[in-house]
């Protein structure tokens, strides 16, 4: 049986981000999430044993907290596509390959997997991404340049946070006092 290891983060501005690999690499990245809710949504996802282990997770967890407190730019994590199916794999992929601090639109990515006339097949892909951050699914956007959605932290303002984090322009960010993302969004255009 094929075993997956998990193990959160410190405290992030993003809060605790909980993540889970396997032998052949990174399977989720989820936040906010508490541990009991974690593994319940990969025992749905994963025929797997699931063990907790820090160990395993070492440069995952340095990545991510490097990410989020803006010294890290790229990830350089292998990633376990195994439990997507082809178009998604194709999506996300894409994805990965958007720059730090650009924009692509759910047009451009299915033009770019060869799909032109599945833009909105993008957007399911990117809704369902398993590994928010490290597949940078918060850099793609509506045709009209605005924000369509987000299904990981607390939806489009964590999106917004995001994108100003990687220096982004257009997006206002509703920041706390503690300079984590807030509630509600505002797009400045």
């Amino acid at each position: 049986m094929t075993i997956i290891y998990i193990a959160s983060t410190n405290s992030t501005p993003l809060g605790e981000i909980w993540v889970a690999v396997s032998e052949n690499g990174l399977v989720a990245v989820e936040f906010p999430v508490d541990q009991v809710s974690f593994r319940a949504n990969l025992n749905r996802r994963h025929a797997a044993s699931i063990e907790t282990d820090p160990s395993c997770t070492t440069q995952v967890i340095i990545q991510l907290e490097e990410y989020a407190s803006g010294l890290r730019r790229e990830f350089n994590l292998p990633i376990d596509w195994s439990a997507m199916g082809d178009f998604q794999r194709s999506a996300l992929q894409a994805t990965c390959a958007i720059p730090f601090g650009q924009t692509r639109t759910y047009q451009q990515v299915a033009i770019q997997v060869g799909s032109p006339r599945a833009a909105r097949a993008v957007g399911r892909a990117e809704a369902t991404n398993p590994m928010p951050l490290v597949i940078p699914c918060h850099r793609v956007v509506g045709a009209d340049g605005k924000l369509h959605g987000y299904g990981a932290g607390q939806g489009l303002s964590t999106k917004t946070w995001l994108l100003n984090l990687e220096g982004v322009p257009g997006y206002a960010a509703p920041f706390l006092s503690d300079n984590t993302p807030g509630q509600g969004y505002h797009d400045a255009r």
